[in-house]
């Protein structure tokens, strides 16, 4: 009897092994073989990402789903010497396993002029109250003169294989601010995509950006001048490996759609923004006195800045539905535990979500994260 239970034990840990490794086995049924083949079930997973903006604000000043083994480099950087935008976001999420990678650049501030008094004391590439002295260029132009070189000039054979220009970007971002005497606004939104050498490697690589410029008119002793500032934002980039870029368009899709400001700390920032200029603060001498600027400012959001904030969140559904044409697209599901909706890849039939902004998908009917898990898992219904 002790045998016959060691010899069960012996064919139950044969076939564990052959179903965990995905290997096929033989069995015999009435003289005759069955091929029993196990497939491995395909599970993705996604974790909330909050980012703190501990320099600064020192509340959290934005969160997006990323895969749980990805990696997040980077945030915002206070510039102390620049008053219309003290603060830039740049970073980086990638695959340490892989090629993918999410890219957020900082944005690029201009300023521009047709005084040529002024213009004689801070030649094109000075910095005038903080922003790059540089004559207005169009986005296109802009994404290949500027933001190339800078962000991808240690790359090589970089060629441009398609540019597109994208008006319903700057539809997102039409002005909040009524029209002024003397006052002209304009937005123009593009991308473009890329393939280049790096590390013995060809990569693919989709870019967008946004200009928006604003110039006014000021009356002088000689006579009329026209100040620009411009600047060229919403710089996200998707990358890999060549080959690689279009299997992965679902994380990136879930990445920048699931991407939110929060409204308390835009409300704050441009509470900052307005005390510089009003006060024609040049430049934060330290951290103290921008915390101290910070403790001025309210809680209450205005409608102007509400109204800009969710133009600005429009801008990342936006990239998001433009990425890639071949994109097999997301599948908007709702989260009772946050009370909103979200959107995750398609593909999957059995969605879940825990307390801690964590999501797993998965196409086995039978998986159930709970088994064996100290947290409780919920399921998600798909939104028809």
């Amino acid at each position: 009897m002790k045998k016959q239970w060691i010899d069960l034990l012996v064919v139950l840990t044969i076939f564990s092994l052959l179903v965990v490794s995905g290997d096929g086995f033989e069995q015999t049924k009435n003289g005759q073989k069955i091929s029993i083949q196990s497939h491995p079930a395909k599970i993705n997973r996604f974790k909330t990402f909050i980012y703190i903006d501990r320099q600064g604000i020192g509340i959290e000043a934005f969160r997006l789903l990323i895969p749980s083994d990805w990696k997040f480099e980077g945030g915002i950087r206070w510039l102390l010497d620049n008053p219309g935008m003290p603060a830039v976001v740049s970073f980086r999420i990638r695959n340490p396993e892989g090629t993918e990678e999410l890219e957020v650049f900082p944005n690029q501030p201009f300023f521009w002029t047709d005084n040529q008094m002024l213009l004689y004391s801070f030649p094109i590439g000075s910095r005038y109250f903080g922003s790059e002295v540089h004559p207005p260029v169009g986005v296109l132009e802009a994404l290949k003169t500027i933001v190339l070189p800078r962000f991808r000039g240690d790359v090589y054979n970089l060629r441009i294989v398609n540019e597109q220009i994208l008006p319903e970007l700057a539809k997102s971002l039409a002005q909040v601010t009524p029209a002024q005497p003397g006052v002209c606004t304009s937005v123009e939104g593009a991308k473009i995509r890329i393939e280049y050498q790096k590390d013995n490697k060809w990569f693919e690589e989709e870019m967008y950006g946004v200009v928006e410029t604003v110039s006014f008119s000021m009356q002088m002793l000689t006579g009329s001048v026209t100040n620009t500032n411009w600047m060229v934002d919403y710089l996200f980039s998707f990358k890999a490996e060549k080959g690689k870029l279009e299997p992965a368009s679902e994380l990136f899709q879930t990445m920048i759609s699931s991407f939110r400001i929060n409204p308390q700390w835009f409300n704050k920032y441009n509470q900052v923004v307005q005390f510089l200029v009003q006060h024609q603060i040049q430049q934060i001498q330290h951290i103290g006195q921008l915390s101290r600027i910070i403790s001025q400012t309210n809680n209450e959001i205005n409608d102007m800045i509400m109204d800009s904030y969710n133009q600005r969140q429009a801008v990342y559904d936006r990239i998001s539905e433009n990425f890639s044409q071949y994109i097999r697209g997301v599948d908007e599901y709702y989260n009772p535990l946050e009370q909103q909706s979200v959107e995750l890849p398609t593909g999957y039939d059995n969605v879940w979500a825990n307390s801690n902004g964590e999501y797993i998908l998965s196409d086995d009917p039978n998986f159930d994260p709970n088994i064996g898990s100290n947290l409780t898992w919920h399921k998600l219904e798909r939104r028809r």
